[in-house]
C-alpha cells in the first residue's frame, strides 16, 4: 500500500510538481550557473546506495556551508524546493514519499547497530525526525526518530507525516542547525556530531 500512496500521490502531483521542476531549474541556472543539479551518493534501504539528486544551492570550493550557500540556495532550502528532483526517485523506488532522510554512504560504518536500522525501509523526502525539528536535532534524536518511524510506521503514519510537513515547511522550521547553515558532519559515537 504505502508504495502505491507514494505513485498515485507524485503521479496525481504530476502538473503541479513537473512545472515548479521546470522553474527551479531555470532559475538556478539564470542566477547561479552550471551545474543546475547536485548529486551525491546516499544509503538506500538496505544501506544500498544510490545517487540522490537535489538542485544546487552552494558555490563549490572550499569554505563553510554557511559561506559557500548562495542566495537563491537559502531560499530553496528554506522552502524546500531544492528536495523536487527527489520525486524522481520516488517513482523509481529508490526512495519514499516518507521515511528516514537518505544520508551519505561515508556514514554507514559510523552507526550503531540501532541507529543503522533506519536502513529497514525505503529513505524518504520527509519524516518523522523532519516534522520534530529537522535540523535542529542532534543526530542522536534524528536517529531516535528515524527507528521509531521503522517500528511504528503505517499507512496513517506516513498521511499525518505529509500533513505535517507541509506545516513544518510553510513555517520554516528547522532548516539550519543552531552551529551551522545545513546539518554537522555526523562522525558517530554519541550522535551529536563534531
Amino acid at each position: 500500500m504505502k508504495r502505491l500512496l507514494d505513485i498515485l500521490l507524485v503521479v496525481l502531483a504530476f502538473p503541479l510538481w513537473l512545472s515548479l521542476l521546470g522553474a527551479v531549474a531555470f532559475a538556478v541556472l539564470a542566477v547561479d550557473g552550471r551545474p543546475v543539479f547536485f548529486r551525491q551518493e546516499r544509503a538506500g534501504k538496505g544501506g544500498v546506495p544510490f545517487r540522490m539528486l537535489k538542485f544546487r544551492t552552494m558555490r563549490d570550493g572550499a569554505g563553510t556551508d554557511e559561506a559557500r550557500l548562495t542566495r537563491l540556495g537559502r531560499f530553496l532550502r528554506a522552502s524546500s524546493l531544492d528536495e523536487l528532483p527527489e520525486l524522481l526517485h520516488v517513482l523509481a523506488g529508490t526512495m519514499s514519499l516518507v521515511g528516514p532522510r537518505p544520508l551519505p554512504t561515508r556514514y554507514l560504518p559510523r552507526y550503531s547497530p540501532e541507529q543503522a536500522r533506519r536502513h529497514e525501509v525505503r529513505p524518504g523526502i520527509t519524516g518523522w525526525a523532519q516534522v520534530h525539528g529537522r535540523n535542529l536535532l542532534s543526530w542522536e534524536d534524528k536517529f531516535a526518530y528515524d527507528v521509531w518511524y521503522v517500528d511504528h510506521r503505517s499507512l496513517f503514519l506516513d498521511v499525518k507525516i505529509l500533513f505535517l510537513t507541509v506545516a513544518t515547511v510553510l513555517g520554516a522550521h528547522g532548516i539550519a542547525s543552531e552551529k551551522s547553515a545545513t546539518m554537522e558532519e555526523f562522525t558517530g559515537g554519541n550522535g551529536h556530531g563534531t
